[in-house]
């Protein structure tokens, strides 16, 4: 699939830009602050609804105005489904597929599909478990739109069953308390059901993704990965080995968990047990790689993370005459890189249908990946310009 035309509207410090692209590369050049990591970023917004840079809406609509639009055509195979997302801080996303409503705005998940690199990355390697934890969960929900809705009610169930357990914690006493272990009873059985749901998905996804980030890094690394290959696992304090148990056993050992830290948890007020709490390690040969990992094998890994989540999403079976591949988005990434990597990244991404690269000037850019470009400057956006022009 490739984005034809991307369209915005009060977007972070766009008060209106459109533009037009074709499959191949797309270039935006343009100084930093001009707006092109924006633009992007709203190409990410329409496949997952959420943004690589914040953790919710408010920052992406601009100042002095109250909610942002942001349009795509997207061609799959023969077919062109036009989709327009409503930004309002605060309240739920309205989308329209083809100009018609959706009841919910996950039904557009899958539409538009796209794997954004970005410095930012680099956090997906030295950052904190949750950040590891939101890069699964967006490529679940990209892979499979469902777990949407499973991570949504996984969530709920984990405020609502926090807030018991601090309430319990600050007060306790006779009938009151037994109240409190009855309802949290409950709220036991519901985390356990979506939590074995939510870890089910990302085990599954992980002993996928694992082999696709492995190759990719032995690519962008070079001779330096045959000493020491990446590794992905998914930890969890309740799947003790490799072997992915199935959904049922997996709400059974969360059910266990649960009853065992029942008291650490009523004393400390916080949910100690389930998804929300679980990482992926990522290794480089025999050790972790956070904390070891030197500045060129940290940027190495955090790019095979992202191209095996291309690799993967492409691999998927799309339906009759449709082409599965992801849109590849590059943000600003090259000039972070040395020319071997340049190059090694360069010659993975030509294999996308669509590549969207942004840069400060035009020599960051690998010649391998020389196509339309945008000049991004002054609130305009001009272009297309051709290679040769």
């Amino acid at each position: 699939m490739y984005l034809r035309r991307l369209s915005v509207a009060d977007f972070r410090s766009w008060p209106a830009a459109d533009l037009s692209f074709e499959p191949g590369v797309s270039v935006l050049v343009g100084p930093n602050g001009a707006g092109k990591t924006n633009l992007v970023e709203a190409v990410g917004y329409l496949g997952t609804f959420g943004s690589h840079r914040v953790a919710t809406d408010a920052p992406l609509v601009r100042r002095g105005t109250q909610l942002a639009v942001v349009r795509g055509l997207a061609v799959r195979g023969d077919r062109e489904l036009a989709i327009e997302v409503q930004i309002t801080p605060g309240k739920a996303n309205k989308v329209r597929v083809n100009r018609s409503p959706l009841p919910r705005a996950r039904e557009a998940l899958g539409i538009v599909r796209s794997v954004l690199f970005a410095p930012e990355d680099l956090a997906l390697v030295r950052g904190d478990p949750g950040e590891r934890r939101r890069f699964l969960d967006e490529l679940l929900i990209l892979r499979w739109p469902r777990y949407a809705g499973v991570r949504s009610d996984y969530d709920r169930v984990v405020r609502q069953r926090s807030a018991l357990l601090k309430t319990a914690k600050l007060g306790r006493s006779g009938s009151a308390e037994k109240a409190e272990l009855s309802t949290l009873d409950v709220w036991d059985g519901h985390l356990a059901r979506h939590g074995a749901a939510l870890l089910a998905g990302r085990l599954r996804l992980v002993a996928e993704l694992a082999g696709p980030v492995r190759d990719a890094y032995a690519e962008v690394a070079g001779p330096a990965a045959a000493s020491a290959p990446a590794d992905a696992r998914y930890r969890s304090g309740v799947v003790p080995g490799e072997e992915v148990p199935d959904e049922a056993e997996l709400e059974q050992a969360l059910l266990d968990e649960l009853g065992r830290t029942r008291r650490q948890e009523l004393e400390r007020g916080v949910c100690l047990v389930g998804p929300h709490r679980d990482d992926l390690e990522l290794r480089l040969g025999d050790g972790p790689a956070k904390g070891y990992a030197s500045h060129g094998e940290s940027w190495s890994l955090a790019l095979a993370l992202r191209l095996g989540s291309f690799e993967l999403l492409r691999a998927d079976l799309g339906e009759p005459g449709d082409s599965s591949d992801p849109i590849l988005i590059l943000d600003d990434v090259f000039a972070e890189l040395d020319g071997r990597r340049r190059d090694a990244l360069a010659e993975l991404a030509v294999r996308a249908e669509q590549v969207l690269v942004t840069a400060a000037v035009p020599d960051d850019v690998p010649e391998k990946l020389s196509g339309a470009r945008f000049d991004v400057g002054s609130g305009q956006v001009t272009g297309p310009i051709s290679h040769d022009s």
